[in-house]
């Protein structure tokens, strides 16, 4: 196949100096090499990039961390699939992604408590090692750091909490965010948009 060029000019029709393929040149301009600028876009359009929507499906990589580091960080692995309003990703971190394009890649710094609100003592709760005891494996051995799951009061989903104190009878588990109240890095790599 040949190649010409096409020129871009001013005016109405217009015309492009590009190279184009002589099959989509018409007979009387393949000689001239150039093309009306309205051909050659239809010949070359390009489609546009998807956008992240509040209800967007996504593909992507991403990390999360805080003043002692990440917290989750799939780069490297193998990317998370997610829906947005699903509570996955908070509310603040989901915003970030609004109107951001399909392979593009973002750091975003959000201010203490911005991502997942301030850190709330209420959150901290003694718990029972009775309880404990019903739920899962009565001789278990608990330890700070730790973080358990505990259901929710319907039973169809889990939430955790931190330990912080052991004691004989009971432990002092943190319910916040690991990442409450601290100041969050968010970096991520929309692979798909849907």
């Amino acid at each position: 196949k040949h190649c010409y060029s096409a020129a871009i000019g001013s005016g109405q029709a217009g015309w492009a100096w590009l190279p184009i393929v002589q099959d989509l040149a018409p007979k009387a301009l393949k000689n001239r090499g150039f093309l009306p600028l309205s051909r050659v876009l239809q010949a070359f359009t390009i489609a546009p990039m998807t956008q992240v929507t509040p209800q967007s499906f996504l593909t992507l990589h991403y990390r999360l961390g805080g003043p002692q580091g990440d917290i989750i960080n799939t780069f490297g692995g193998k990317p998370a699939t997610l829906s947005l309003g699903e509570g996955r990703l908070s509310p603040a971190i989901e915003e970030k992604l609004w109107g951001r394009g399909e392979g593009s890649r973002h750091i975003f710094d959000l201010p203490a408590g911005a991502a997942f609100g301030e850190h709330n003592a209420q959150m901290m709760q003694w718990v029972a090692r009775s309880l404990l005891a019903e739920l899962g494996d009565p001789l278990e051995q608990y330890h700070v750091g730790e973080v358990l799951q505990f259901p929710t009061p319907d039973g169809q989903g889990h939430y955790a909490g931190a330990i912080l104190q052991v004691e004989a009878e009971r432990i002092l588990c943190d319910f916040n965010h690991p990442l409450a109240g601290q100041p969050v890095q968010f970096e991520v790599q929309l692979i798909g948009v849907l």
